[in-house]
């Protein structure tokens, strides 16, 4: 990654798109302003470490590591993700080194991308995706077309084509309590 296309995501993601200009008080105004501008920021510069190498490459992934501790959030510098991430409340989220995701890609709290063993294909994550909060993405070599929505605690394991909305189907169900039986967690805290 050079310098510029550094420049060019905290315009895009921080800032707010090419149509604004490029301050750097302006970027200094969002970093201040809200916690998932200053962890983008934080993100790309270490991203932006990590590709120099050598020394600096261990200083990006100190820098990754104190991200994931202070905000929740696992995305390895190894992680390929275009310009445009979005990251409305950034917690709880994490997603394999071996993803590739366009841009455009918005992803919301407690999420998680990820592979079922670290020798698989990578998951391919198209432009204008959005992911729903509470999701899992989990698979070997999944697709994910272009212009996709993931629907909120959505399960995806298959490939899903452009231009498609995933919604998981969840079934609930209640049961009525004919004899009186308490469940095991309040069993043994009520001393009787």
């Amino acid at each position: 990654m050079k310098y510029a296309e550094l420049k060019r995501y905290w315009h895009i993601e921080l800032i707010g798109g090419e149509h604004k200009r490029f301050t750097w008080r302006r970027l200094l105004r969002k970093y201040r302003q809200r916690s998932r501008y200053r962890y983008l920021f934080w993100y790309r510069l270490a991203g932006y470490l990590h590709a120099r190498g050598g020394f600096w490459a261990e200083r990006a992934r100190r820098l990754n590591d104190r991200l994931s501790e202070r905000y929740g959030i696992e995305i390895p510098l190894d992680a390929r993700i275009g310009e445009g991430l979005f990251i409305p409340h950034p917690v709880g989220i994490v997603i394999t080194r071996k993803a590739v995701i366009g841009r455009n890609f918005s992803v919301f709290q407690n999420t998680t991308i990820g592979q079922k063993s670290d020798d698989s294909a990578p998951i391919v994550i198209g432009d204008n995706v959005s992911v729903g909060a509470n999701s899992c993405i989990i698979g070997d070599g999944l697709r994910i077309g272009d212009d996709v929505t993931i629907a909120a605690a959505s399960f995806v394991n298959k490939d899903i084509p452009a231009r498609h909305i995933h919604i998981s189907r969840h079934v609930s169900s209640l049961v009525e309590n004919v004899d009186g039986r308490q469940p095991i967690s309040t069993r043994h805290s009520r001393g009787s």
